[in-house]
């Protein structure tokens, strides 16, 4: 298996979805205490809607998920342990404040 390649159901192969973006939600992070930008562990709650197609033999393919609403509950850092130095981090770089 090639690492841009998925295992969807049982012997098919498909391309990874792309990464999504979700209004509301930081696309970046930045831990204030170890200087970490690239490894945080995300807690988050979803509601998603999802087309759910079942071959005759019974196998699932879910395709077309969409994201209806995203809450972001914590961001912890994966260096240090930190949650109460995670930023949200603009397009820009810059703390968001939140």
């Amino acid at each position: 298996m090639f690492p841009w390649q998925g295992l969807t159901a049982p012997g098919t192969w498909a391309y990874p979805e792309s990464p999504r973006r979700v209004e509301g939600v930081a696309s970046r992070y930045r831990c204030a205490a170890c200087g970490n930008l690239t490894r945080f562990d995300v807690t988050t709650q979803s509601r998603t809607r999802a087309f759910h197609h079942y071959s005759l033999g019974g196998d699932l393919t879910v395709e077309d998920t969409e994201v209806l609403e995203e809450q972001v509950e914590e961001v912890t850092c994966r260096w240090c342990g930190s949650s109460a130095n995670v930023e949200a981090l603009d397009g820009d770089g810059r703390a968001t404040g939140t």
